[in-house]
């Protein structure tokens, strides 16, 4: 991201030949919107002149007074490498302003903006670097994707088993050339499934290129004949996409996470920053797992985490702490998909970990054995509690945290409430083909 003056960015599209620019922002599930103007507006438009009708979009009120302002962040200009060299197309992500010159509060971009400044209040800057999984598939005759993959590939394979390495390679090409920095891709453990590594940024900065580096996935795969899908678990019996988080919390530029005469580094900020996260993780979870499909990828017997717990050991943790790391000392949230909304998964990560540090919370003890190798008896004696099963008992935590509801604010809460209800008593309604071959002849 950049940081453009006004007059460098009308010199910048004009020296580049930019006909259109795409005026981008979210609705509240994370689904990128846009208009697009011609260069014609682009002094209009970032004199915060462009309109939009949000009476249709997913969040947004649906009453009369629906017109709202499009404030494009300067620093967020890009040109978009996939389009047209002769009449490039660039892009702003926007925040969203009433008519009155006010934010509107149901912005999730607004969202995470306040709870940035209120940690930066307190003198705290959060550091994140997302590990962005997904699937690469064949698309049918009528070019419309399918689950299906010719591949046999697994953990960090390479061509020619690899046959999506091409792909990636584009994509993280792609992404550089918008200035990216990409700590690393590689193939992902089930067939047909890829990771890219971001390096760590500010928390804005990563949650707007998160949104970003989906449409240009997707945009890349389609370029070579393929359909990129960041759809939890798309395939039974194999392992599903995540979105791991990886964090830093910074005060006086110094990653405040750090003790080297604690046993794992950890400093007491960054114990109580994780029990923050596991307090409030129930509640966060209809955020970061926001789909039917998601709780599919966090059944038991897989690589996701089913329970709440935290391990320097085990992969299968809700909080994993990676090996001493000195100054790189960080924590890796790993329940999250890359469908959930990322400006609400990360101002809601900032959110509990600077509560569990106000509160002084105590983190559990460390999962050292195999949570898959303890009974359900165990597990209950060692007080390990479970994320939720579905999305209708995830609704349930999300309505009780108080402080889930105090970040999101009430009108967001109870819109994004209602649309989940929506989504789970229609999935209720569906009769699947394991029913009908499960039951129709037995019963």
């Amino acid at each position: 991201m950049g940081d453009y003056t006004k007059e460098a960015i009308l010199q910048m599209a004009e020296e580049e030949d930019v006909e259109f620019i795409r005026l981008q922002f979210t609705d509240m599930f994370g689904t990128l919107k846009n208009i697009a103007i011609p260069y014609s507006k682009l002094e209009k438009a970032m004199d915060n002149q462009c309109v939009i009708d949000a009476s249709s979009i997913e969040g947004f009120i649906r009453n009369e007074e629906a017109d709202m302002y499009l404030y494009p962040d300067l620093s967020t200009f890009t040109i978009l490498p996939w389009r047209p060299q002769q009449g490039k197309v660039a892009r702003f992500i926007c925040d969203i302003y009433k008519e009155d010159g006010t934010p509107y509060q149901e912005s999730p971009r607004y969202i995470l903006k306040k709870v940035i400044q209120k940690a930066k209040e307190k003198g705290y800057t959060l550091m994140v670097d997302p590990e962005c999984e997904f699937f690469l598939f064949h698309t049918d005759d009528n070019g419309m994707p399918t689950t299906k993959t010719h591949e046999k590939a697994g953990y960090m394979d390479l061509s020619p088993i690899d046959l999506g390495e091409n792909a990636r390679r584009d994509m993280v090409l792609t992404l550089e050339e918008m200035g990216y920095d990409i700590e690393s891709s590689h193939h992902e453990i089930a067939p047909g499934q890829h990771e890219i590594d971001f390096e760590y940024s500010g928390t804005m900065e990563t949650a707007d290129k998160i949104v970003t580096f989906k449409t240009a996935v997707r945009t890349i795969a389609k370029r070579h004949g393929l359909h990129a899908t960041f759809m939890p678990k798309p395939r039974a019996g194999v392992n599903g996409s995540g979105m791991h988080v990886n964090m830093m919390l910074m005060k006086d530029g110094k990653n405040i996470f750090t003790d080297k005469s604690d046993e794992l580094g950890l400093s007491k900020e960054a114990y109580a920053f994780m029990a923050g996260i596991l307090n409030h993780i129930k509640g966060m979870t209809a955020i970061c797992n926001p789909l039917v499909n998601s709780y599919k990828r966090l059944a038991p017997g897989f690589e996701a985490p089913s329970e709440i717990t935290w391990s320097s050991r085990q992969r299968t943790a809700l909080i994993r702490v990676p090996y001493r790391k000195e100054e790189g000392t960080h924590l890796e949230l790993r329940s999250p998909d890359a469908s959930s909304n990322p400006y609400l998964v990360l101002a809601l990560c900032l959110a509990a970990g600077i509560d569990g540090i106000e509160k002084n919370m105590q983190a559990p003890l460390e999962l050292k054995r195999s949570i898959r190798k303890l009974t359900k008896q165990e597990k209950e004696e060692l007080g390990i509690d479970s994320l939720p099963e579905n999305l209708s008992e995830a609704l349930k935590e999300f309505k009780e945290d108080s402080l889930v509801q105090e970040v999101l604010g009430q009108n967001f809460s109870k819109c994004y409430l209602k649309a989940k209800k929506e989504e789970w008593l229609n999935y209720m309604e569906q009769v699947s083909e394991w029913e009908i071959e499960q039951y129709l002849y037995r019963v």
